[in-house]
Parts: structure tokens; C-alpha cells; sequence
């Protein structure tokens, strides 16, 4: 099973993009964040015509998740809170061929003295939370998404510098373990070990992405005993020198299931 994670940066934007790289890397599951786009306005149909199932849940300009399933979803769970009309539409959870998988938009967090910070550590808390609450350890378990989080200093383009600094923050980081700790395994570091491995350069960096200025943000973890059944995890950046790119690219694992 290929297990794909993407943050489009706009999935209308992108969807050239989306629906060239899934024509040819048939992906099983396709979790994809930051969709910036209405329910009704979400444009579902190209891929329901390469044989996908679309769940999603967005709004306008901002936040949104989406999940594309070939097999049609068992279950789908919206929000941390379901029924919650109020809440930013940063996590869908989606249930396929048995397997739950829990996509999230993680809020960014603007900066570390900020209240979008202690949003961010909040957020985090109650999707700890959320994981006790409806799932277990020991069990089958997929989390995606931009976390907005570079979980080591290999996952950061400059670590001495950006120490501190919002993505790469002490708090975020303790959080990241405390949620790690719960039963998670990082599926792209059990593949690859090496540094400068990205999946996020910052368009306001010069030439960012040629000289490979990026952070690794969007993850796929999974619990043990599922994480022991993948094959190979990769980061396609290729994807990111295609015209009018997401500032974000694709982070993709491969599991014998």
C-alpha cells in the first residue's frame, strides 16, 4: 500500500500537479492539507475519474484536509470534536481496507511568544487526546500531515540558527516526543537516515529549493506494528521545480500490506 502525504498550498491551485503526480505514482492513499477550500467548491471530480474516493473537509482561503482513498472509506471522522461547526477544519480521520488513517493540519503557530503558539501547543494536547480517545497503540495506526514541526536538526536546513524559532522550538519538540511516545514511529527515518532531506522550502528564500534551504514538516508516522510493515519511505522533490508548485512536496511510504 503507497501511502502519500501533501500539502497543495491550495488544492485548486495545484491540482494539475496533484492529478499528474497521482496518474503516475497510483498512490493507495493520498492525505493532502491546506486545501483552502469549501466543501461545496472542492473540485472532487477529477479525481473521482481516476477511480478515487474523496472525503474532505475545508473552508475558504484557509486550512482544509482532504483524503483520497482507492478503496471506499469504512469510516470518516471530522475534527477533533465531531459536530463542532466551530473548529478550523485541521484534521480528518478515514478508515480503509481496515486501516485508520488521521491526517492533520497542524496550526503553525506565527511565533513563539505569540497566542497562535500556545494555540499550537493546545492543538497538539487535545490531538494527544484524540489519539487515546479513539485509538490504541498496539493497533494499526497512520498520521500524516504537515505538522509544522522538524522533529531533529537534521531536518533543518540551518538547526544553530532556526534553534528556537518557530517549527524548530523546544516546546513544539517536547510536544512531538510526548505524542511520539504514545506509539508512533517516524516510517520516513526508519528508511532514511541521512540529513538534508526536505519536504517544505520557503518561497521568500531566494532560490530556496536549488539550494536546498527546506525543513521537513510533513510526516507520515505509524504505530509499531504497522510501521515494521513498511518497505521504503521517500521525499519526491522533484515535484516542488514543477511550475507554480505547492511550497510544499510530496512525502510518500510504501507498506507490504
Amino acid at each position: 500500500m503507497k501511502i502519500v502525504s501533501f500539502n497543495a498550498n491550495g488544492i485548486r491551485a495545484r491540482l494539475p500537479i496533484v492529478v499528474q503526480w497521482m496518474e503516475k505514482e497510483a498512490p493507495d492513499v493520498l492525505c493532502i492539507q491546506e486545501t483552502k477550500v469549501q466543501d461545496p467548491d472542492f473540485p472532487k471530480a477529477p479525481f473521482e475519474n481516476l477511480g478515487y474516493h474523496a472525503c474532505y473537509k475545508g473552508e475558504k482561503s484557509y486550512n482544509g484536509v482532504a483524503v483520497l482513498t482507492r478503496s471506499k472509506p469504512e469510516l470518516v471522522r471530522i475534527g477533533l470534536k465531531e459536530g463542532d461547526e466551530t473548529e478550523e477544519s485541521r484534521l480528518i480521520a478515514v478508515h480503509v481496507d481496515g486501516i485508520p488513517f488521521v491526517n492533520t493540519y497542524v496550526p503553525q503557530g506565527q511565533d513563539p511568544d505569540s497566542e497562535k503558539f500556545k494555540y499550537k501547543i493546545g492543538w497538539l494536547n487535545a490531538l494527544l487526546d484524540y489519539f487515546k480517545k479513539h485509538y490504541r497503540p498496539d493497533q494499526p495506526l497512520v498520521w500524516t500531515g504537515d505538522f509544522n514541526i522538524a522533529p531533529e536538526a537534521i531536518d533543518v536546513y540551518d538547526p544553530e540558527t532556526l534553534s528556537g524559532n518557530i517549527g524548530f522550538h523546544p516546546e513544539e519538540h517536547k510536544m512531538l516526543n510526548t505524542l511520539k511516545d504514545w506509539g508512533f514511529v517516524d516510517v520516513f527515518r526508519r528508511h532514511k537516515t541521512e540529513a538534508k532531506l526536505y519536504t517544505f522550502w520557503d518561497y521568500r528564500i531566494p532560490n530556496g529549493v536549488k539550494r536546498n534551504l527546506g525543513w521537513r514538516i510533513d510526516h507520515i508516522w505509524a504505530t509499531a506494528c504497522l510501521a515494521e510493515k513498511s518497505k521504503d519511505a521517500w521525499i519526491d522533490r522533484d515535484a516542488r521545480l514543477l511550475p507554480r508548485p505547492s511550497d510544499h512536496t510530496f512525502i510518500i511510504a510504501d507498506f507490504d500490506l
